[in-house]
């Protein structure tokens, strides 16, 4: 079994750095914490970055999580390959650029890389956003699955994964004692980040983004609204190239007693998202 600490930051190529840098910043609200020549990284939380945009495809994209035991990358990397699963150590040039002690990689079952970070580096100072925007913090990704059923079973099976809930054939997963950290929607899209989550302290705050995105001519594509799975009000909001963001305060459903948990199984309708009736303009939230 693979033992992860967290979901940790998310990396994503665009043709143009500087658009995805002013949106991360001036939009999003995260920090701009170094820039490099075709780099850019973007903190929320106390993570070194929780974004990092650099020059290449909008295909280009990974996923990257802590192991729990930062001597565990060789036997995890080991484990997959017996598997059959297509991975890899990074190298230390590739490690230094993650701003990370050591990495590996591998592919899941529908194409998405996942990164294995060790010992990843934390911020040496505070986060402090452009504008004030209550944000607490990186939460969760949503991962396209060609085949969720298939997918979820590959993270239950060598990871430390659980279900927290399902919506369709789309399972919540969690690594800690929050919701989740990790969804797999059903796609043919192909693989890629179906959406980049961070969390902000208050419903007021998620308010307010609503009134400063639609100032900005932001493409609101759900909400506001509240998840019936974790409780937490939301609002999902299109990004550069493609990519859609999230501010939520659902990880103030804690899984209490996590051994005991009980997943809850809903149905692939609009309800199943959005308790007060909002409708998604996201192709994998319909059914």
């Amino acid at each position: 079994m693979i033992e992860l600490r967290d979901i940790h930051c998310v990396r994503l190529g665009t043709k143009n750095l500087d658009q995805a840098e002013k949106f991360a910043t001036e939009i999003v609200g995260l920090q701009s914490v170094n820039r490099k020549e075709k780099l850019v990284y973007l903190r929320s939380d106390w993570r070194h970055h929780s974004v990092c945009y650099f020059e290449g495809e909008t295909s280009e994209q990974s996923v990257c999580f802590e192991l729990k035991d930062w001597r565990a990358l060789e036997r995890s990397l080991q484990q997959l390959e017996q598997a059959g699963i297509a991975c890899g150590q990074g190298t230390k040039q590739q490690a230094e650029e993650r701003y990370t002690y050591d990495f590996g990689w591998f592919d899941d079952l529908s194409g998405n890389r996942i990164e294995l970070f060790v010992r990843p580096y934390e911020a040496n100072r505070p986060y402090h956003g452009v504008r004030p925007t209550g944000i607490k913090g990186f939460g969760h990704i949503g991962l396209n699955s060609s085949d969720p059923e298939r997918d979820q079973e590959f993270w239950l099976s060598h990871f430390n994964a659980k279900v927290s809930d399902w919506i369709g054939p789309a399972p919540l997963l969690r690594v800690k004692n929050v919701h989740h950290q990790l969804a797999l929607f059903p796609t043919q899209k192909g693989p890629g980040i179906q959406h980049i989550n961070h969390q902000v302290e208050t419903i007021d705050d998620l308010m307010r983004a609503v009134y400063f995105l639609q100032s900005n001519g932001i493409k609101i594509v759900f909400g506001p609204g509240r998840h019936i799975t974790s409780g937490g009000y939301f609002l999902y909001f299109e990004g550069p190239d493609g990519m859609t963001y999230e501010f939520s305060t659902s990880d103030r459903h804690i899984i209490e007693d996590d051994e005991n948990h009980r997943p809850r199984q809903y149905p692939m309708e609009a309800e199943s998202f959005c308790v007060f009736g909002a409708k998604p303009d996201i192709e994998e939230f319909k059914e």
